[in-house]
């Protein structure tokens, strides 16, 4: 996928942003394609200045970890027997954030930029849902238990859906 300075899209970044360890994380290999280089010549550059990354700002992932995401991703699959050759790092918001000082070229600046921007939106849309709940849990301890089935409703529309997958390949025929 080739980007534009002026075109980086959001949903790109929002798919690359993973909860790993209870934070907020962008890997290697996503961050690589988003600065348009690849993912070795990423890593040694950060490598070169390991120094400005400590573990809260980049870690490496587990081969737990790093199966669970690639699993989830689908991006990539492994055939049967295969293992992870590398194992990918997650790099925090502040190691992001430290990415800019290492990687200076006008693109990283413009990547950047977006990615802190996209970081931004998802903490105030976390932040009004959670002022949201806070305002549907007064509402609900105002009035009779005879709203509950619509409080019940509101809050299901409130919790994230994994977004459906279309089936890959064939399917048996039904019999008649």
């Amino acid at each position: 996928m080739v980007l534009s300075l002026t075109n980086i899209p959001v949903e790109r970044i929002e798919k690359a942003i993973y909860l790993v360890r209870d934070e907020k994380v962008m890997l290697d290999r996503d961050l690589a394609v988003l600065y348009g280089v690849t993912t070795k010549a990423f890593n040694q550059a950060v490598k070169r200045h390991k120094d400005r990354f400590p573990s809260d700002f980049m870690f490496q992932l587990t081969v737990e970890e790093a199966q669970a995401l690639r699993s989830r991703s689908q991006s990539v699959t492994l055939k049967r027997g295969q293992n992870i050759k590398y194992r990918p790092y997650a790099f925090t918001e502040h190691g992001i954030l430290m990415l800019s000082s290492v990687l200076s070229s006008e693109r990283a600046v413009q990547v950047n930029i977006e990615i802190m921007r996209t970081f931004l939106r998802l903490r105030l849309l976390l932040a009004s849902n959670a002022e949201f709940a806070k305002k549907l849990e007064e509402l609900e301890l105002k009035y009779d238990h005879q709203f509950k089935v619509v409080f019940d409703a509101i809050r299901q529309l409130m919790v994230p859906s994994e977004p459906e997958r279309k089936q890959i390949g064939f399917t048996k025929a039904k019999q008649k």
